[in-house]
């Protein structure tokens, strides 16, 4: 027992010394086993080390995987970190090289390791990016009914746009389907412009025109959206009362009560 509390200790706590230079060295075998994949996926480098590159590899697995292990052994609550956010992540990490046995070329998805960098903010203790991370995500959840409008209306326009654009160029010129052309509206849309299809005829150059003009204008709609929820957010939290006894802030906007100790808020 003592053993596996000391290996808990060492592994889930960052707080303590051998707990951050665990973690420390955990990413950067992570950023180096990553690294090995990316040298793998050059064919020239392949060609020279791929021998060695493969020795890496499955030193990092097996590095990982004795890791893995050790966190379910050492768990206070297996279960729930094997059916965790970072238990997954953990598992997916070591099993593309193992299933490489049967498929080839799955060891390149060994990159989902970069996922378990996400630990630097427990090693890091960076709060203040998780909350801005956790604000976003909710502003980003808050617009998402007016976001799906505006994606509909979009996938509205490219259908419309292509179908047009095929009568009006054809095969002729390159637009020899309608998901081809549909394809065309969404790249010009979104002014990438490939270049891959062009239209030839007058008509199809003026519609091609407006599509160009109405692209800018349609990129910035999503951002003023999300930025309007935020700053909504924003308001509604500086609004709201603090309690003088714990220092809460999260309770209703009009609470008069705190939600967290019960006493009475300030501002009423």
């Amino acid at each position: 027992m003592k053993s596996r509390k000391l290996i808990y200790k060492i592994i889930f706590e960052a707080d303590t010394p051998k707990g951050k230079a665990f973690d420390i060295f955990l990413l950067i075998s992570i950023i180096l086993s990553v690294v090995v994949v990316f040298l793998d996926s050059v064919n020239s480098v392949h060609s020279v080390y791929g021998h060695e590159l493969y020795i890496a590899e499955w030193f990092f697995t097996i590095l990982f995987t004795i890791e893995y292990v050790l966190r379910i052994y050492s768990a206070k609550k297996r279960w729930q970190y094997i059916l965790s956010f970072y238990g997954l992540i953990d598992l997916l990490s070591i099993l593309p090289t193992f299933i490489s046995f049967l498929l080839s070329g799955t060891q390149f998805l060994i990159v989902i390791r970069t996922l378990r960098l996400m630990r630097i903010f427990r090693i890091l203790k960076l709060d203040r990016y998780v909350g801005a991370s956790s604000f976003l995500s909710s502003s980003i959840k808050a617009s998402r009914h007016k976001i799906l409008v505006f994606l509909t209306s979009v996938f509205s326009i490219v259908v419309i746009v292509g179908a047009l654009m095929y009568l009006i160029e054809g095969p002729q010129n390159g637009f020899t389907s309608i998901p081809k052309s549909v394809y065309w509206a969404i790249v010009t849309l979104t002014t990438v412009g490939y270049g891959d299809i062009a239209p030839q005829t007058f008509w199809g150059q003026a519609l091609a025109s407006i599509i160009m003009i109405l692209g800018y204008s349609i990129i910035a709609i999503p951002t003023g959206i999300i930025t309007a929820e935020m700053t909504r957010h924003k308001y509604e939290k500086d609004k709201k009362a603090v309690c003088k006894k714990c220092g809460n802030t999260d309770h209703a906007l009009n609470a008069k009560y705190c939600d967290n100790c019960g006493a009475q808020l300030s501002d009423h």
